[in-house]
């Protein structure tokens, strides 16, 4: 009987200590503060935003979301930012955005000055006529009243570089391609290999339209690759975009004065 009494009192007494314990821990509650900005995520709110989200690198799998403007950029870096939402609940995975580094202009893009467009351009020139300006990578089509269609182009490389007056004597839609002598031996010592003829079609170096000038191997022409308008790339032939080129060869007729300087 004293054996029992004597575990009820250390029961009772066990009890009353964890109580004490259990208020003695709430009686400094440390305070929360609260960020005024109610959509910040939930960890930046609490502690009024002196505490920064945990912050680790994407996995691989882990679905990508982004900023719809961002992606019209391209794809941009992710970082997941994990927040937790109790002791034992799973923790909200938020996808953000980062702002994607500048990079030049990536294959498909051009110069915005090199589109087409109507400019003022004085010349002795007739109307009807086309001027090609290899320095500054343009060609006009001369108009009246001192405007002219202006267009960007692709001119010849550093070697293949040439001047001169001729005429449109031919022209072709979708014309195929048969490198000159020179170009498959001068090619082949770099390793690349040219066909000894390529049908007209879009993987046609010469693209949907060429003029050919006078009796030269020289034309005025399309491309496959628009993204090289405005550079000095070609083996001396003048070449612009695809659409850009079908445009000029509607206006254009066998005999037009063509000037390259």
């Amino acid at each position: 009987m004293m054996k029992h009494a004597v575990l009820c009192a250390a029961g009772a007494l066990s009890l009353l200590a964890s109580s004490a314990l259990a208020s003695d821990r709430y009686q400094s509650r440390p305070p929360v503060i609260v960020s005024p900005d109610l959509t910040a995520p939930w960890v930046t709110q609490l502690g009024g935003g002196n505490v920064q989200p945990v912050v680790y690198p994407v996995r691989p799998g882990t679905r990508r979301v982004a900023d719809p403007r961002m992606e019209q950029q391209g794809n941009p870096q992710v970082r997941q930012v994990v927040q937790p939402r109790g002791l034992f609940s799973r923790p909200v995975v938020q996808q953000v955005a980062m702002a994607r580094p500048q990079y030049p202009a990536i294959r498909g893009q051009i110069d915005p000055q090199f589109l087409p467009q109507i400019v003022d351009y004085q010349t002795k020139e007739k109307p009807g006529s086309i001027v090609i300006d290899t320095n500054n990578r343009f060609l006009y089509l001369v108009m009246e009243g001192g405007k002219a269609r202006r267009y960007g182009v692709g001119v010849g490389k550093p070697g293949f570089e040439w001047a001169g007056a001729h005429t449109v004597t031919r022209k072709q839609e979708w014309p195929d391609w048969t490198p000159p002598s020179e170009m498959v031996a001068r090619e082949a010592a770099k390793g690349h290999y040219l066909p000894a003829r390529m049908d007209g079609g879009e993987a046609n170096p010469l693209g949907a339209r060429a003029m050919y000038l006078g009796s030269t191997l020289y034309r005025i022409h399309g491309t496959n690759a628009p993204w090289t308008i405005g550079s000095a790339v070609s083996s001396g032939c003048i070449r612009l975009r695809n659409e850009d080129v079908t445009d000029l060869y509607n206006r254009v007729k066998v005999g037009t004065r063509v000037v390259v300087m």
